[in-house]
């Protein structure tokens, strides 16, 4: 199998790759020019033909200027060729612990008549590519004990692998039936060929060393001299680069091209209906990252299913909406994820590098970080981390000297209270002072209610989201042609998808069929990507969206501006979180436990900072939630595309939202009283906190 063929999309990329070694070689040219002309001038000095003053220091001149440079040439290229290329965070697949699916795609790639892949690795993400490792930087073995180990295969004793690595988005196999998988894998599979062939290989490596020379001449901590060098290596890869920067983009274009044309002759009506799967699913997974996962991840704890959660997510979207219908049937076939040997292991695994690539966890389990069921997420996350919102809440009213006592007859008088809350943020704006704590100025561009609320300290991610999360609505296929396949600059055929569903989990929610619908327009909307539903239950999310909007429309428009004890009370927040967060530590790895830059995790923030107003009406809402909880038997509940949820008498609380906006907004507390008279709900009585 020499892996490339006749397709046209292969010959413009072997073009392009000639274009890419063509600029390496005038490169060396250049560097070797100097030299070159003092070896003249030295060969005409011993033959007597160049003699002279003039020629004497020519030749001194260049001589000295031939050397430098040679040195400096060295010196690029010793650092272009031992520099370690970037490598995607992976969980690795041996194929002892899954010969199965080893099989199909050493079958696949028969069928294409291309070489099979190296290796199998899974990625917590909505995308499937190859990734080149043969640089012996990404050959030993992976250490004792762990799973998430990017370096290579557990068990497989080559130090440079023959062919690129084939890296599968983990929901793809939960979700994904084996047929599907096998129809939206043949166009990765089938970029194999044109990765085979010399010169692309070639120019591969040039441009990936040339990347990591310019990261190497970024690292910090070196001394002036080092640095100094560092820096003019890297001025020279850049240069490099812009050089060759068009003819690598037309490559990898061209690479995509030959392998979706060549991957048309296997399941092609299977594959276009897969593709819709890949749409549904990635909707799936970023709802339940911000809204079922993020929580967590800021208690401190991280669910160990994520994938089989997308499965749950997705199954209770085919009975709710109805742009889902007919996915359900599918169910009955046999998933992707029957082809790995243990898929709990692998999905823990997973699952464990999705919270550190989107939160920043530590990459071991500890004691402020350990994992939770799903069926343990409604006592340990949900009702706790309401918990410590309405804990802090009045943490911050007692800073303030706010009375717990207003006009309250219970006989625990100094325990915490939804009255006290209520009579506070209701009470006319005032000249008296205040004890105002110095935070941040509110930014009055607000998002929509039912952003998530903070969990503990240190947890909360403050860095602006790397990658957009602005979804289209759940079911809606990626709009591309089903063989489209991108191209990624530092490794062969990329297949970017949307979206993906994983297996069967049971809901946690008792009545979920009543629960959220399809995602509204508001998730749709570029500027108002923040998910909601982390710390307010699930019904002040997607099912109250329209009533939120609906409500709130006009004074979100006019950026609306919280006055009075509210104002002051959000500031207090704000600065109260903040305090928490600085006096968290980071929590970091070893240099040597992990060959990517976990430096700056996450790499792949969810969320933006949230304002004063948003912080406000999460903790107004999570003491509105532990009072139902203490005085009205409800219970604390998962939804699983919405997140946390309030259950009154087994039913989703659907209503609150827009109630508690008013009571923040306005200090109207009417509807919100209105609200709490009708489901049982005791605001005079005392709450735990914890």
């Amino acid at each position: 199998m020499t892996g490339i063929g006749a397709e046209a999309g292969a010959q413009v990329a072997r073009s392009r790759a000639l274009a890419v070694l063509r600029i390496r070689s005038r490169a060396l040219a250049v560097a070797l020019l100097p030299a070159a002309v003092a070896v003249v001038l030295l060969a005409g000095g011993s033959t007597r033909h160049l003699v002279g003053g003039f020629w004497d220091t020519a030749r001194l001149v260049m001589s000295v200027l031939g050397a430098v440079v040679l040195l400096a040439a060295g010196a690029v290229a010793l650092v272009v060729a031992r520099a370690r290329p970037a490598v995607s965070p992976t969980v690795a697949i041996a194929e002892e612990s899954a010969p199965d699916l080893y099989r199909m795609v050493r079958d696949l790639a028969d069928r294409l008549d291309v070489p099979a892949p190296s290796a199998i690795a899974l990625t917590p993400d909505c995308d499937s590519w190859l990734e080149d490792r043969t640089h012996p930087a990404h050959g030993p073995p992976p250490q004792e004990g762990r799973d998430d180990e990017i370096a290579g295969v557990r068990g497989s004793h080559r130090r440079v692998p023959a062919a690129p690595v084939l890296v599968i988005g983990s929901p793809f196999l939960w979700w994904m039936r084996v047929g599907e998988l096998r129809a939206v894998l043949a166009p990765v599979v089938a970029g194999t060929g044109p990765s085979a062939h010399p010169d692309i290989a070639a120019a591969r490596r040039f441009v990936r060393g040339l990347d990591a020379a310019v990261a190497v001449g970024s690292a910090p901590g070196r001394c002036p001299l080092t640095r100094a060098g560092c820096a003019g290596v890297a001025w020279v890869a850049r240069l490099l680069l812009r050089s060759c920067r068009e003819h690598a983009t037309q490559m990898e274009r061209g690479v995509a091209a030959a392998a979706a044309e060549r991957a048309q002759a296997v399941d092609y009506g299977l594959r276009i209906v897969a593709q819709e799967q890949v749409g549904l699913a990635y909707a799936g997974w970023d709802r339940l990252l911000t809204r079922v996962a993020l929580p967590a991840w800021r208690m401190g704890r991280w669910p160990s299913r994520l994938d089989a959660g997308v499965v749950a997510a997705l199954t209770e979207l085919s009975r709710r909406d109805r742009l889902a219908e007919g996915f359900a049937s599918r169910l009955g076939e046999r998933p992707a994820c029957d082809l790995l040997e243990e898929p709990g292991t692998i999905d823990e695994a997973a699952s464990l590098l999705a919270a550190r690539l989107f939160h920043g966890g530590p990459a071991e389990t500890g004691p402020d970080w350990s994992p939770v069921d799903w069926q343990e997420y409604p006592e340990e996350v949900v009702d706790r981390k309401w918990r410590l919102d309405a804990a802090r809440l009045h943490r911050v009213l007692d800073a303030q000297g706010v009375s717990r006592t207003p006009g309250t007859t219970s006989p625990d008088s100094d325990a915490p209270t939804l009255s006290r809350v209520l009579t506070h943020l209701s009470a006319p704006h005032h000249t008296d002072e205040t004890p105002h704590s110095t935070a941040p100025a509110r930014p009055t561009d607000v998002a929509p209610l039912g952003t998530p609320a903070d969990g503990p300290a240190g947890q909360t991610s403050t860095t602006p989201p790397a990658r957009p999360t602005d979804m289209a609505p759940l079911g809606t296929p990626p709009a591309r042609p089903a063989d489209q396949t991108s191209a990624r600059p530092t490794g062969p055929t990329s297949l970017t998808t949307t979206d993906r569903p994983a297996p069967d989990v049971p809901a946690v929610t008792p009545d979920a069929e009543a629960a959220a619908p399809a995602l509204s327009d508001e998730d749709t909307t570029p500027q108002d990507h923040t998910p909601a539903g982390e710390g307010t239950p699930a019904g002040t999310s997607a099912d109250t969206d329209a009533d939120t909007s609906a409500g709130t429309s006009a004074g979100t428009s006019e950026h609306p501006e919280i006055q009075g004890e509210a104002e002051t009370l959000a500031a207090a927040l704000t600065a109260e979180l903040a305090r928490e967060e600085a006096a968290a530590p980071p929590s970091r790895t070893t240099p040597d436990a992990t060959p990517w830059d976990d430096t700056a995790l996450p790499l792949f923030p969810l969320q933006p900072p949230r304002s004063a107003r948003e912080l406000l009406t999460d903790h107004v809402t999570a003491m509105v939630c532990c009072a139902a909880i203490d005085t009205a038997g409800a219970a604390p509940g998962l939804d699983w595309l919405d997140g946390p949820s309030l259950l009154i008498n087994g039913e989703r609380a659907a209503d609150l939202a827009p109630r508690v906006l008013s009571l923040v907004e306005d200090g109207d507390p009417a509807p919100l009283r209105a609200w709490l008279v009708k489901s049982g709900i005791r605001p005079e009585k005392p709450v735990r906190l914890v």
